[in-house]
């Protein structure tokens, strides 16, 4: 079902497209009504909003991608003894 509402959005394109395609952000009625707002500080604003959304997931998959192999696979083998460990003392 669709209302008759009209929104206004933003298209962002995205710089890296292995991620997304582009970014729809919805603007505010009031942000354009606001005096001294203008759409290019608004436009400005969205993609500096996507930049930093990218930036953050970029940072994270460099922290865990900087952990060799065998760091992976001890941490993975001491999970699984801890869950062995809960379960046995569960039982």
């Amino acid at each position: 079902m669709v209302k008759g509402i009209t929104r206004q959005v933003i298209l962002v394109k995205s710089p890296d497209p292995r991620l997304f395609e582009e970014a729809i952000f919805i603007v505010k009625e009031e942000a354009l009504a606001r005096e001294g707002v203008s759409a290019d500080q608004v436009l400005k604003e969205a993609r500096q909003a996507a930049d930093g959304y990218l930036r953050q997931g970029k940072a994270w998959n460099r922290r865990l991608e900087r952990l060799p192999a065998y760091a992976w696979g001890a941490v993975g083998a001491a999970l699984a003894s801890l869950g062995w460990g809960a379960w046995l003392l569960l039982l």
